[in-house]
């Protein structure tokens, strides 16, 4: 294989591929390799760790087609350390040179024929919006668990609905759940599977390109996105998602409506003396404010009053500071709903003009 390519072009690629890439001890030993394989004036950059790979396409002055599968932490290092301009890409099984302006670096690469063999799911390509996508992302990937004690809740839910496609994620202490309307005929009726979270986290980052549409193709094991010149490919969880709908109530008797961004600064101000995540942030609701206050032994203590509108019972409502940011950050608008039954059952937030999200909260019980 011999190339030449644009240093920001071929560093673009290789940090976008190299995400994928595994980092875990005890790993297949080449997965911490990254595969370069060319042909004519087509470079395929791609990383994986065989639960997800991403894999993307950028031209360069093709000059010898092959396949190189190069160390992906130290090759992207040396290519961001370069001077811009031009990059030579030389090698072969046994050794890959980098070289540009007076620099020049000799590799040992890795098999190409130990680097894993990826399946391509097999069904129809389906477009989705990609600022449709991007949002619903937004919202729901981070009630998702990062812990794998229990790996399906660590996925993202996708169902066929009636009107179109839903997210859910959770993390049994919060749960989020997006419709997205017009995502008609991306799984079947009735359908539904569980994406990873890491996965869709990295889809996240890749939807911020100039690309008006997400090309999504579902196999039995496995779902593929295409974003422009990127693909992103993961397995499939296997299990059951938790039993969601019972969750969130029909009716609150108890309604606070309270503008978006006061709220949510409030919120990040008083949260500056909980010793930690699991100090719990006070919310006492009234006529007319939201009283917030975080209360702790050793650092004192924080209050604060925001305006609002409140229906219900007077009460004192505590959360998780981390999960209460996050969830007024995910609600979009002007203004959010916070709803609730009591100060033991589960809270809901939630736009004032659409009924197309909820973030589900757990308060946390106080003296």
């Amino acid at each position: 294989m011999k190339l030449r390519c644009e240093r920001d072009n071929l560093l673009e690629a290789l940090t976008t591929a190299g995400r994928a890439g595994s980092g875990r001890s005890g790993a297949t030993a080449v997965l911490p390799g990254i595969r370069l394989s060319l042909a004519g004036d087509h470079l395929e950059v791609t990383g994986t760790d065989q639960d997800l790979t991403i894999s993307t396409e950028v031209a360069v002055a093709g000059l010898s087609d092959g396949v190189v599968v190069a160390p992906a932490r130290l090759l992207t290092d040396i290519v961001r350390a370069l001077e811009p301009g031009a990059v030579m890409l030389q090698g072969d099984e046994e050794e890959l040179q980098v070289s540009a302006g007076r620099s020049q670096f000799t590799l040992r690469p890795y098999r190409p024929g130990d680097f894993p063999h990826l399946p391509t799911p097999s069904g129809a390509s389906v477009s989705l919006s990609t600022a449709g996508l991007a949002e619903a992302l937004r919202q729901v990937v981070r009630a998702a668990s990062s812990e794998d004690t229990r790996p399906v809740l660590t996925g993202v839910l996708m169902a066929a609905e009636a009107e179109g496609l839903r997210l859910v994620a959770t993390d049994s202490y919060r749960l989020a759940v997006k419709d997205l309307p017009g995502a008609k005929g991306v799984l079947g009726e009735g359908q539904k599977v569980l994406v990873p979270s890491r996965a869709l986290a990295e889809l996240q980052r890749l939807l911020g390109s100039e690309a008006e549409a997400v090309e999504l193709r579902l196999g039995a094991h496995d779902v593929r996105f295409e974003i422009g010149q990127v693909k992103l490919t993961t397995r499939l969880i296997e299990g059951e998602f938790p039993p969601y709908r019972q969750l969130i109530p029909f009716n609150y008797p108890n309604r606070l409506v309270i503008t978006r961004e006061p709220f949510l600064d409030a919120i990040r101000r008083v949260r500056l003396v909980a010793r930690d995540a699991t100090t719990p942030a006070r919310i006492s609701l009234r006529a007319d404010t939201a009283q917030l206050s975080v209360i702790t032994n050793d650092w004192g203590q924080a209050v604060e009053e925001v305006d609002a509108k409140y229906e219900g019972t007077e009460m004192t409502i505590a959360f998780n500071p981390q999960y209460l940011a996050e969830g007024v950050e995910a609600v979009t608008g002007e203004e959010v709903v916070l709803e609730t039954i009591d100060a033991l059952k589960p809270a809901t937030l939630k736009p004032t003009d659409k009924a197309d999200y909820v973030y589900l909260l757990m308060p946390v019980r106080v003296a």
